[in-house]
């Protein structure tokens, strides 16, 4: 990985994984977060959507190091016709997280469901997080829940 800067000089570029090696670096950083540090999948955190062709994966690099992730799909339509998308999967490398990669990644991921016809999208979003995702617009629904056999808060945002 290449040596971290001052968040003056960082680049950041979140994009979709479109290559076999950056889907690899998408899984890693995911397995990193998910499975190695944070424990919140045993083995691994793969899943249904992962090898499902509508799954968007993104990558965001900072000074072009693979950073963090983020994975957003479809999952229903609304009453006005629209798609309902859910982001999942937000991860950033814990030797990045104080460059600010989380709201770029965020921010990509609802981005690009609105581009893809999505009206809302929704996200089990950890406790401790909470606070950042209204921030950035997104508001809670209902109580927290047990996602992944932690609590969760489930929140949305409109789209576009």
């Amino acid at each position: 990985m290449s040596p971290v800067t001052s968040a003056a000089t960082d680049q950041i570029q979140c994009r979709n994984a479109r290559t076999a090696a950056e889907l690899a670096l998408h899984r890693w950083i995911r397995h990193q977060v998910f499975v190695t540090e944070q424990r919140v999948f045993a083995d691994s955190d793969q899943d249904e959507h992962d090898d499902d062709p509508a799954t968007v994966h993104v990558v965001g690099y900072l000074d072009g190091a693979g950073a963090g992730t983020v994975r957003l799909y479809p999952v229903d339509r609304e009453p006005d016709g629209g798609a309902l998308w859910k982001g999942d999967r937000l991860a950033v490398l814990r030797e990045y997280r104080r460059h600010r990669l989380g709201a770029p990644l965020v921010r990509y991921a609802v981005r690009t469901a609105g581009q893809r016809g999505g009206s809302r999208m929704i996200a089990h979003v950890q406790l401790s997080n909470v606070g950042f995702f209204r921030y950035l617009g997104w508001e809670r629904v209902g109580e927290p829940e047990l996602y992944v056999g932690l609590p969760h808060q489930r929140m949305s945002i409109r789209l576009g």
